[in-house]
């Protein structure tokens, strides 16, 4: 396997990943027909079939997915050639991969990205928003730099560095302001709006409330896919939800809706920035995460301008 191209390898790794001919090639900025001829051709040098092609989905044959991980592995070790050479220049320039969970992300990458831009005259951002696994998963294959979630990942081939804790926030519907403020317990016998499962929120908020869905299958939960669908769900009176302080500025301006902060101890999470410990951008991931933590400390002052209703006493 003498001829094997760099470019070959990437398209199979894009075919792998999207299952799907058209789509790989809109994320390689090629043609489809020339996609194909570069499997095809790679398949040649190889020698056998990398891919089941189906009528609507490419599988990777079983050789595929032995071949699969290892090509994975050589393109991260490229990639974190040009980091290395990135990384010997001192300051972060091109091309930076930052995935953020979407409960962060509308409300922290406006004000981020500005402080990035301003900090880094030659970055250039790219931001994949989607849930904690996938992240993590799309970081250990090298197809991002680093990614902001909730902590602990636990990882043991990642660096994890705490950034701010936040708490959680009651949301209920406005003609409940002045009511006292439901414990944990009260909150289990109420009709509570969740995040789909995936969403790491979700887990966070029931563990407040101390509910296990496995044991209670058969509870009435309301799923949604973004805390802007819980908070007008709410506003309609179906029920109630959480949210994290970051999000209130944004997502309660156009909804007639209670917020109210839980008594002591108040739930709350911890975000951080995780990266390959490998990586040869370490330093300077560092230096990102003082950024990040600037930029949360200016929508700390924002919020703390809000007039959330305070818990009475007890």
């Amino acid at each position: 396997m003498k001829n094997l191209t760099f470019k070959q390898l990437r398209y199979f790794e894009a075919l792998a990943r999207h299952g799907h001919f058209r789509r790989a090639a809109e994320a390689c900025g090629i043609s489809q027909p020339a996609l194909s001829m570069q499997i095809k051709e790679l398949e040649e040098e190889v020698g056998i079939e990398l891919f089941e092609r189906g009528a609507r989905q490419i599988r990777l044959t079983g050789f595929g997915e032995e071949f699969a991980p290892r090509i994975r592995s050589i393109l991260r070790s490229i990639d974190e050639l040009g980091d290395l050479a990135r990384a010997s220049q001192g300051t972060l320039v091109g091309r930076l991969r930052i995935g953020v969970i979407p409960t962060v992300a509308p409300y922290l990458l406006p004000t981020l990205l500005g402080n990035l831009s301003r900090l880094h005259k030659g970055i250039d951002i790219h931001v994949r928003e989607t849930q904690t696994p996938r992240l993590i998963r799309e970081l250990e294959e090298g197809r991002l730099d680093t990614a902001i979630v909730a902590l602990p990942v636990s990882e043991p081939a990642l660096t994890e560095i705490a950034l701010f804790t936040e708490n959680f926030v009651l949301v209920r519907a406005g003609e409940d302001e002045g009511k006292p403020v439901p414990d944990p317990e009260a909150l289990r016998e109420m009709r509570l709006l969740l995040l789909e499962e995936g969403h790491c929120f979700r887990d966070q908020a029931l563990s407040f409330c101390n509910v296990d869905v496995r044991a209670t299958p058969s509870r009435d939960f309301l799923d949604a896919s973004s805390l802007s669908t819980l908070v007008q769900m709410v506003d309609a009176g179906i029920g109630i939800t959480l949210i994290p302080e970051m999000a209130v500025p944004v997502e309660t301006r156009s909804a007639s809706v209670s917020v109210v902060r839980f008594r002591d101890p108040q739930p709350s999470r911890t975000i951080g920035m995780v990266w390959r410990k490998t990586s040869p951008l370490a330093k300077q991931l560092v230096q990102i995460s003082e950024a990040v933590r600037r930029s949360t400390d200016t929508l700390r002052r924002q919020h703390n301008a809000l007039a959330l209703t305070e818990t009475p006493p007890a």
